[in-house]
């Protein structure tokens, strides 16, 4: 985490003192632990490469996301999520469990 996000957490934990977001970015600079466990931001620049779908409905994206706790009120725990490159149409569906059969019937 960054100086700012802890000072908020100080904040939300119930403390402030007047120089509290200064103390907490200087804490973050100098804590060996955080800047082992920190984001690697020194990773070499490399080109951006664009995903050509040359029509709609052409390319598609496919997920599922689950299992969701708690469950939704009609049982489901999973969500099927598809997506159009081309478009960026995007369509979802949740299932009690994902099945070989219910994905062909969503593809379909």
């Amino acid at each position: 985490m960054n100086g700012h996000v802890l000072s908020k957490k100080i904040l939300r934990a119930g403390y402030y003192w007047l120089t509290m977001e200064r103390d907490s970015i200087q804490f973050v600079r100098k804590c060996h632990q955080c800047q082992i466990n920190g984001d690697l931001i020194r990773s070499p620049h490399v080109e951006l490469h664009a995903m050509d779908a040359p029509w709609p409905f052409v390319a598609w994206g496919m997920d599922v996301i689950g299992p969701i706790k708690p469950k939704a009120l009609n049982g489901h725990r999973f969500i099927l999520v598809a997506i159009d490159y081309f478009t960026k149409w995007v369509e979802a569906v949740t299932f009690k469990s994902v099945t070989k059969k219910a994905v062909l019937d969503f593809v379909h």
